[in-house]
């Protein structure tokens, strides 16, 4: 008898989804409202925001919103019309990819317009059936479903270990000595839960010893690391050892897109073999303008980064101090490591927002091992001291509800009643 497809998900909805009648609309899918800022409203009421991804305050800039709407006025939304190669190429676009090639000291780029799939379809372009792919086993889900789609051989290693990395190298050449491939190692520049940088210094001199090509991931750290903010390959001064370079519009651009960087040949193939953009619609022009400006800002205000770096080292400092646990990162990405249940933390969460006027993401199970809760920061160029100071305070109150059982009772009593605040 062949069963209902839908009765395995009516029966299960997952490890999140599980929580949805006491999560949704509150713990997830919350609706922050008013200017994208360091301070947002929730729920009726000012909370300062550390849950957004605008590490250089250009979401809301004045320059930048100004461009924006003048590139809206005179294109409207749908400009070009059509894929790239068919009918919504411009020079506009030429222009945007250039530049971004020349910001992150690349010989080529190619816009992409969403981060997520871009990099799925680069995964799937670079690698045949007869190639392995070697990747860090905490990459991003983009990365992972890029992957799956692989019909070859992969292989993870251990997270930011160059030991586990090397042994799987060795794995993955004794592999394509046998199928006649290559090797692909993918890995990011800045991983986004814990805030490490990728040891990409120490895999790109791996490249002596073994013959591989460097896929990197620098979401987090295009805008934010190095001299010039071209990203975590720069920072550890091994730009040029990155054979494909990837970023997304949806940080430090505070936009929407992205764009892979190589050398020429490498872009010229991506550009007719990447299948999410050969049959997708071109970035809207009012997008490739508005990008134009913000990294025409990364490059000539250094004040921006200059100041998200001072307000990174007041929150992670101050929390040090207090004897919180970040554990090892050392990019603006700002973790703080608990230990509870996911009701605990939701009640916890609870007491942040409602009481402390703090607001951030919860990460639980399964993203994290059961028993941890992480509270994830993104400091930006808008925060003040003031926002670092009572967020602080705030996270001293909490730990001691934490360690003297507080949450752990009010979990065990009542369901977090969200409606009614």
């Amino acid at each position: 008898m062949v069963k209902d497809l839908f009765e395995r998900i009516q029966k299960n909805k997952g490890p999140l989804g599980m929580w949805a009648s006491q999560a949704e609309g509150y713990y997830v899918f919350p609706k922050l409202e008013g200017p994208l800022s360091n301070r947002m409203m929730f729920h009726g009421k000012e909370v300062i925001n550390w849950s957004i991804n605008d590490y250089l305050g250009l979401a809301n800039h004045p320059e930048v919103r100004k461009v924006d709407a003048e590139a809206a006025a005179e294109y409207g939304a749908a400009y070009p019309m059509g894929a790239r190669m068919m009918s919504g190429h411009t020079t506009k676009h030429e222009q945007l990819e250039n530049e971004l090639a020349s910001f992150v000291q690349k010989e080529s780029a190619y816009l992409l317009n969403f981060g997520y799939q871009g990099m799925v379809s680069i995964i799937d372009a670079l690698v045949s059936k007869n190639d392995i792919i070697v990747y860090d086993v905490d990459s991003h889900a983009c990365i992972i479903d890029g992957v799956r789609l692989h019909m070859g051989k992969r292989f993870t290693y251990k997270h930011n270990d160059i030991e586990s990395l090397e042994k799987n190298l060795e794995r993955a050449v004794n592999m394509a000595e046998t199928t006649g491939g290559g090797i692909l190692v993918i890995t990011e520049g800045v991983f986004g839960m814990r805030g490490q940088q990728g040891k990409l210094k120490e895999i790109v001199a791996l490249k002596e010893k073994y013959n591989f090509r460097l896929l990197v991931d620098d979401a987090h750290g295009f805008g934010t690391l190095g001299k010039t903010g071209a990203g975590a390959g720069e920072e550890q001064g091994c730009q040029d050892g990155i054979d494909v370079y990837f970023s997304t519009f949806a940080k430090s651009m505070a936009s929407i897109g992205a764009f892979v960087a190589a050398d020429k040949d490498i872009i010229d193939f991506l550009k007719y073999n990447l299948r999410s953009q050969m049959f997708a619609k071109a970035l809207p022009m009012m997008l490739v303008l508005g990008a134009l400006k913000r990294l025409e800002m990364l490059r000539t205000m250094p004040e921006l980064k200059d100041k998200l770096w001072e307000n990174v080292n007041a929150l992670q400092n101050g929390l040090k101090e207090k004897g919180f646990n970040i554990g090892d990162t050392n990019t603006c990405v700002t973790p703080v490591y608990l230990e509870g249940s996911i009701p605990e933390a939701m009640v916890m969460v609870n007491d942040l927002r409602e009481n402390h006027s703090v607001f951030l993401s919860i990460v639980v199970y399964p993203v994290i091992p059961k028993g941890i809760i992480l509270l994830r920061m993104i400091p930006t160029a808008t925060h003040t001291l003031e926002d670092i100071n009572q967020t602080l305070s705030a996270y001293e109150a909490i730990r001691v509800k934490l360690e003297n059982g507080t949450y752990k009772k009010i979990a065990e009593q009542t369901t977090v009643d969200v409606s009614a605040t």
